[in-house]
C-alpha cells in the first residue's frame, strides 16, 4: 500500500478530505496526491504522522503497526495466557462463586467480569510500552 493510500485510508477514518488535511497540517495545496510520483521531505511526512497519531514508518509501510505501543500477536497472546491463569485462580479460590449477598454469581456478571480483567490488562499492557519503550524505538515496529 502507497503512502498516499495510507492517508486516504486515515483522511476516511477521520471523515476529511486530503485537501482539509493539507490546509490543517500547513501542507500546499495538491501535494499529497503527488507524493505517488515524488519523496515528500520528512518534515511534511511527519506533520501528517503526528495529526493521526501515527508513526511514519506505519505512513511509509514498513510496519502495520499504526503506534509504537500497539499490541502486537506475542503480546495478545500473552494476555491470554495470564487472563487464564487469572480465571483458573479465581474458580479455584472460590472468587466467582458467589456475592458478598451469598447469591450465586450469574453468568452475565461472570462474562462481564471476565471481559473488565482482559480490558485491564490489555491497558496495563500499552501503558507498560508508552512508559519504558526507549525513545529511540519507539518510531519503529
Amino acid at each position: 500500500m502507497s503512502i498516499v493510500s495510507r492517508i486516504k485510508d486515515l483522511a476516511q477514518e477521520k471523515k476529511m478530505t486530503i485537501a482539509e488535511l493539507e490546509r490543517t497540517v500547513g501542507i500546499s495545496n495538491g501535494q499529497i496526491r503527488k507524493w505517488d510520483d515524488r519523496t515528500p521531505g520528512i518534515d511534511k511526512i511527519q506533520k501528517v504522522a503526528d495529526y493521526f497519531d501515527v508513526s511514519t514508518d506505519y505512513l511509509l509501510g514498513r510496519t502495520e503497526k499504526r503506534r509504537y505501543y500497539d499490541l502486537t500477536k506475542k503480546d495478545e497472546r500473552d494476555i491470554t495466557k495470564e487472563l487464564e491463569a487469572m480465571i483458573t485462580d479465581l474458580k479455584s479460590s472460590g472468587a466467582f462463586a458467589y456475592s458478598k449477598e451469598t447469591a450465586e454469581v450469574d453468568e452475565q456478571t461472570h462474562e462481564l467480569l471476565i471481559a473488565s480483567l482482559e480490558n485491564s490488562l490489555r491497558i496495563a499492557k500499552i501503558e507498560a510500552k508508552k512508559r519504558f519503550t526507549p525513545k529511540k524505538y519507539r518510531d519503529r515496529d
